[in-house]
């Protein structure tokens, strides 16, 4: 029986396999797009495989494209009808479990499994990423951090893979709020493996949560080929990018960067980059910078897409496009349809993450385009501290944090809004956003000094940008 350059057994799977599995497992780790090319490759060339099954299968709901899903479960459905597992290894049958769990819905019970097979097989790269994104997509900042490092320890560090574990050590360490060891994982991660994007992206996260703006810019200007351009994660970085630019006052950058970048005639139209431009013009909006036409292309996409109830996240920020675009019926539309999945499906992550946290939040956006500030305040208030419950980063999930404190400043909540904004500065007391905030609650109280003193504050910190 063929075994992966980590010595695992893997059925099924000859010599001819081994090479392309190998080229498709590194294309995965270090988000390169012919990933999909190369997974196909492995199945040309040994079609039982059960690696080469679940890793296509894992690749199908990485994405969170409903599409993408939906295929993965059939091909994987028919596959295992037709499996003898006689001959599976015990290894092998935690990857069949865990990947028919997230196909089925369970995303939760698919990252118990992975995180039993971790523990038995800490060298299974496959695993430890699938688990890793799956942690990500759920907001499990503790597993995010703990399914990695837990397993570091069974690595060469001269393993070609010890590097992008470290990077994606690094985001783990960083969504638990240990910032100044995840710049120092991030970067070990980027001496061994420059073009490493996860790694890039763990240590802009640590930037951008202690308000190191100009030091992110930097870092990235400093990189710009190893992550601008040619990976699943270009979009996001720029992203990223945008976000310090934004802290800066620069408008005008933000603008180019969205429409050379983020979204535009050209753009794949996925789930995951739709995401970042309507979270990226959504603080544009909270702002009260128009951009009508930007808006209006946005919600075509998203509306182009049909998609159907499959991850609440993506729901949230399909909500801000067609609030966005003015189309608050079309956002009402959306938010009846998961209203009805939620009461007839009988189960699944996703119905509880839309339950729980997806409808109050798109209910929320739609209340506050319709300059309804204190039903969004009176939505979004419950919920604030369980964001995470579906999905994504802090750095992502700040543009709903920030619409509650929009809001409750709209609505003359004041003992509200300023509870927000002390919580704010206090965890990140270099942030313009939290300051020009700062200065519009004490003209509110009435007090120009405070608002004139937080205003400086305001100039200072861009002016550093």
């Amino acid at each position: 029986m063929t075994a992966d350059r980590h010595g695992h057994l893997m059925s099924d799977t000859g010599p001819e396999a081994l090479a392309p599995y190998e080229q498709a497992l590194d294309d995965l780790l270090f988000f390169r797009p012919r990933v999909a090319e190369s997974a196909q490759s492995v199945l040309a060339a040994a079609p039982r495989s059960v690696m080469g099954q679940t890793l296509a299968a894992y690749l199908g709901v990485l994405g969170t494209e409903e599409k993408d899903a939906a295929a993965a479960r059939d091909s994987f459905t028919r596959f295992r009808s037709g499996l003898d597992t006689a001959g599976v290894t015990p290894r092998e049958r935690m990857h069949l479990a865990a990947a028919t769990a997230w196909l089925d819905g369970d995303l939760h019970g698919a990252g118990r499994i992975l995180g039993d097979l971790t523990i038995a097989y800490p060298r299974d790269a496959l695993a430890l990423f699938a688990g890793h994104q799956h942690d990500f997509l759920t907001g499990d900042a503790a597993r995010l951090r703990d399914r990695v490092g837990g397993a570091l320890d069974a690595w060469d560090e001269d393993d070609p893979h010890h590097g992008p574990l470290l990077g994606m050590y690094a985001f783990g360490l960083e969504e638990s709020g240990h910032y100044e060891r995840a710049e120092e994982v991030g970067l070990a991660a980027l001496e061994r493996h420059p073009g490493d994007v996860w790694g890039i992206h763990g240590v802009v996260h640590t930037y951008e949560m202690r308000g190191r703006f100009t030091d992110g810019i930097r870092f990235l200007d400093a990189r710009t080929d190893d992550w601008s351009q040619g990976s699943l994660l270009t979009v996001h970085n720029w992203w990223h990018y945008a976000l310090f630019t934004l802290e800066a006052g620069d408008t005008a950058r933000v603008l180019e960067i969205y429409d050379s970048a983020l979204h535009h005639d050209g753009s794949a139209g996925v789930a995951m980059e739709l995401l970042d431009a309507a979270a990226l013009l959504w603080r544009l909006h909270l702002a009260e910078v128009e951009q009508s036409a930007r808006w209006a292309r946005l919600a075509d996409a998203w509306e182009s897409r049909r998609d159907g109830p499959h991850y609440a996240f993506n729901d949230a920020h399909a909500v801000m496009a067609y609030v966005g675009a003015g189309r608050i019926a079309q956002a009402q539309r959306l938010v009846q349809d998961r209203e009805h999945w939620v009461a007839a499906e009988p189960g699944g992550s996703n119905r509880a993450m839309t339950a729980e946290i997806g409808l109050p939040v798109c209910r929320a956006l739609i209340a506050y385009g319709q300059h309804d500030y204190g039903r969004a305040t009176d939505l979004l208030l419950p919920v604030r501290h369980r964001l995470h419950q579906f999905g994504g980063s802090h750095a992502q999930r700040d543009a709903i944090q920030r619409t509650l404190v929009e809001a409750a400043l709209r609505a003359r909540r004041t003992e509200l809004a300023r509870t927000l904004l002390s919580e704010r500065i206090q965890l990140r007391p270099v942030c313009p956003y939290n300051w020009s905030a700062k200065a519009r609650l004490e003209e509110q109280l009435g007090d120009p000094a405070r608002a004139a003193a937080a205003r400086e504050r305001v100039a200072v910190q861009e002016a550093a940008t």
